[in-house]
């Protein structure tokens, strides 16, 4: 793993939070070299039917350079619609594996200001809205056969959900699905703990899924599911209750992880079981790729990397404590993910702090409930 290079910002010193979190660390800055790169896609804010559609529902696109699918392979789409991104995966499903053919991310922030709220803004649909028919163009060109759209729960609940859920259906063909809690973690677990075993990494494992608006839990093991719950903890909803500076206070910090702590007290999932804790999205993907000192975004160098806790502290130290300015300059940081990152790094630091490991590590995946829906997508019978 490469030594940091040394800082160029001055970062404030560092600072003990409820539980012993650091709120900064003025050893961990690393070099402000290039500028923010965008993982994939375009970049930042600028009686139901069935869920389950097909393509041809939303018409026909221009030729794109898609293969063609392999003899029995069913090719699928799926949509996961967060408080924060919009991602895509398109992907041939064949004898119970996945091919991934394109994976996408545009930071949406449809969650934007619905804690205060209780609806989306209309300049966050517009943003949902014009990556859609994105995503949608790709979906056509693939010559995709069946398509799923995952929404956030909080279009459950919205004021204006019928605005949101009619624009899907105008540029899919299918309805936003909002998954049950059982579902949601099933599939979370499926698509993270893919792969594990070339790993040999213990069980159980926690699979953390740290969004925009909540958190999910999902103590498994090889045999699947043990138990699962959704925290209302999230990077933006932390952000836009407590760390209104910036950098972000002492204080604002403390309430944030008093907030944090407070949910992880009332889990029922038994966190004490776990012996590998497998960290997923988009959160946990830029601290990793923080921590090991990247200079763009790199999905292979991040997919199943190993993060110690001790780089894993001084990165989510780092990260809490460090102005907006000195998180832009850092390459591998998704533009979209600067405001709300050290929130984000807050709630990985007391959730990894939380558990009696067998190894002192993260394990990070960048497989998620997206490929958990494309894979049984392609298994689902017609």
């Amino acid at each position: 793993m490469s030594e940091r290079p040394e800082e160029t910002d001055e970062v404030p010193e560092s600072a003990e939070v409820a539980g012993g979190a650091a709120v900064a660390s003025s050893s961990v800055a690393p070099s402000a070299s290039g500028a923010p790169t965008s993982p994939v896609g375009p970049s930042d804010l600028s009686g139901q039917p069935d869920v389950i559609g097909s393509a041809e529902a939303m018409g026909r696109a221009p030729d794109a350079d898609f293969p063609d699918p392999a003899a029995g392979a069913v090719r699928v789409a799926a949509v996961d619609c967060g408080t924060n991104s919009l991602r895509l995966l398109i992907a041939d499903v064949a004898d119970g594996k996945l091919t991934e053919l394109d994976r996408r991310m545009v930071i949406v922030r449809l969650g934007q200001g619905v804690d205060k709220t209780g609806a989306f803004a209309p300049e966050a649909l517009e943003r949902v809205f014009a990556a859609s028919d994105e995503y949608a163009a790709l979906v056509r060109a693939a010559g995709v056969e069946r398509v799923r759209f995952v929404a956030t729960s909080a279009a459950r609940d919205v004021s204006n959900r019928d605005e949101f859920f009619s624009g899907i259906q105008d540029r899919f063909g299918v309805v936003p699905d909002i998954i049950s809690g059982d579902e949601e973690a099933a599939l979370s677990f499926q698509g993270a703990t893919a792969g594990l075993a070339d790993l040999d990494v213990p069980g159980p494992y926690l699979v953390a899924d740290i969004g925009g608006g909540s958190t999910e839990l999902v103590l498994g093991d090889t045999s699947g599911v043990i138990a699962a719950q959704s925290l209302d903890m999230g990077s933006v909803r932390m952000t836009e209750r407590h760390l209104a500076s910036d950098p972000a206070t002492i204080a604002e910090m403390a309430a944030a992880t008093r907030d944090v702590d407070a949910l992880l007290d009332s889990t029922s999932v038994p966190l004490d079981q776990a012996r590998t804790l497998i960290g997923v999205a988009g959160t946990v993907t830029t601290v990793a790729a923080v921590a090991l000192n990247l200079t763009e975004y790199d999905p292979e160098a991040i997919h199943h990397a190993r993060i110690p806790g001790a780089l894993l502290l001084d990165t989510t130290s780092w990260l809490m404590g460090s102005t907006r300015v000195q998180r832009m300059v850092q390459p591998a940081i998704h533009p979209g993910r600067v405001d709300v990152i050290g929130a984000g790094a807050l709630i990985l630091q007391r959730v990894y702090d939380r558990l009696t490991l067998t190894r002192d590590e993260v394990v990070v995946s960048e497989h998620d409930i997206l490929d958990g829906v494309a894979l049984a997508l392609g298994l689902a019978r017609e």
